[in-house]
């Protein structure tokens, strides 16, 4: 019987040195050069890559990959403890290398490519020596793969691919692009012709795909494989979103918190309104129900797989987009005007929910899933009345006492002043 909720002091010791590391070296970063993590300016990179070598020689870069493939191999229940720490902080992601979209890129590639691909792509990636973007979704299908068009056509050794994606995230500042095809899952280097990248949205990219050709080793995975490795890729991405978020909303609660104590209105801090209690109250809840959620789903992942834990990451899925929005929403108000600019985190946080209930698809889609799921462990009760109808088991019950009540009166009358009474009370 194992059933803990402590880390070992090892790690524990790794997870202090990291909330020093970012409050001290990657805030500081993000404040006064932003973007300085993922830039290629040289002079970016001179702030930017000795912070990134301190976590490798802390054995904690791209903690979600396995040793063999260049990661330390601690798994996602660690991953997630890490998280907690890095969702804080803008750009401490990056320069632990486990940053979206390329973990789970990285993780497609490290599952389905070639040596040769993997050698080509996934080693850069790994190193940041490149950045990467993943192109799914469609202005007319959303995030429905049957309703997909971008299509690849074989030319001799090339593929030729036409279509158009929407919310392409970081497609513009990506070196390569995983697009995912009717027909497959292709690589495509940004600089490819025929790649337009739209002016707009500017982060979530929108981009057509006019006649690019591609050779034929950018196919990852088999042919027509591309929902497989979709589910594959997309599982991490979710579980990985929500752990972050995790990290977010107990930054939103400590703002809420600490405002609380320091404000006061009608003769006494708002701590002491009720109303404010409440908020704090319940999101203290709702953050521990999202962490606890999310480090089982971490947990099955480490002890299976995506696919076994698909229904947890579902449900991590819609829950972190929830208690986002509710926690970021109670922080603002209580945070008071000042919450509404862009002078604290909390604006940039709440208006971060509806995308986070939308990205690696809608939750009323994983709603669905959860649903589907779950009922696949029940059965229709036979008859009228359901399982747990009490005059029927009543009746079951009082088979098993049959002798004892036939035997002695004083068990009988007890049995059937305690049946009236039930009927009364109903």
């Amino acid at each position: 019987m194992a059933w803990d909720f402590s880390t070992e002091p090892e790690f524990q010791e790794q997870l202090d040195w990291v909330d020093d590391f970012c409050r001290t070296e990657i805030e500081p970063l993000d404040l006064v050069f932003p973007g300085a993590a993922w830039s290629r300016n040289p002079k970016a990179k001179a702030l930017a890559d000795p912070l990134k070598q301190q976590v490798k020689d802390r054995g904690l870069w791209a903690l979600f990959l396995d040793e063999e493939l260049g990661g330390p191999g601690l798994g996602q229940l660690k991953l997630a403890l890490l998280n907690e720490i890095l969702g804080r902080y803008g750009s401490a992601p990056i320069i632990f290398g486990t940053a979206a979209p390329d973990t789970g890129n990285m993780e497609m590639l490290a599952a389905y490519g070639t040596e040769q691909q993997k050698e080509r792509w996934l080693v850069p990636l790994m190193n940041q020596e490149m950045f990467s973007a993943y192109s799914m979704t469609e202005p007319q299908g959303g995030s429905d793969p049957n309703l997909f068009k971008t299509h690849a056509l074989r030319d001799g050794e090339e593929w030729v691919i036409n279509g158009e994606k929407w919310f392409t995230s970081a497609g513009r500042r990506a070196d390569i692009l995983f697009v995912m095809c009717t027909n497959g899952m292709f690589v495509v280097p940004r600089e490819t012709p025929g790649v337009e990248i739209m002016d707009y949205p500017s982060l979530h990219n929108h981009v057509r795909y006019n006649d690019v050709r591609v050779p034929h080793d950018h196919l990852l995975g088999p042919e027509d494989g591309a929902k497989v490795l979709a589910q594959r890729r997309l599982g991490g991405g979710r579980i990985h979103h929500a752990m972050r978020t995790v990290a977010q909303v107990k930054r939103a609660f400590d703002m809420m918190c600490e405002r609380a104590l320091s404000r006061e209105s009608h003769g006494k801090v708002i701590a002491d309104h009720q109303m404010v209690q409440e908020a704090i109250a319940d999101s203290y809840a709702e953050i521990n129900m999202l962490r606890l959620l999310v480090l089982w789903t971490a947990w099955t992942i480490d002890n299976s797989n995506t696919q076994e834990a698909r229904t947890q990451i579902a449900a991590c899925k819609y829950t972190c987009a929830k208690v986002l929005r509710e926690v970021t929403y109670r922080a603002l108000h209580i945070m008071g005007s000042l919450g509404t600019t862009n002078l604290t985190p909390l604006q940039a946080m709440w208006a971060t929910a509806p995308t986070m209930a939308i990205a690696d698809g809608v939750d009323e889609v994983h709603k669905v899933t959860v649903a589907r799921n779950i009922l696949k462990g029940y059965e229709p009760h036979d008859g009228l009345w359901p399982t747990e109808y009490i005059p029927a088991k009543r009746e079951q019950a009082k088979k098993k006492y049959a002798d004892l009540l036939a035997a002695d009166p004083d068990y009988a009358a007890w049995s059937e002043r305690a049946e009236r009474a039930m009927m009364r009370g109903h």
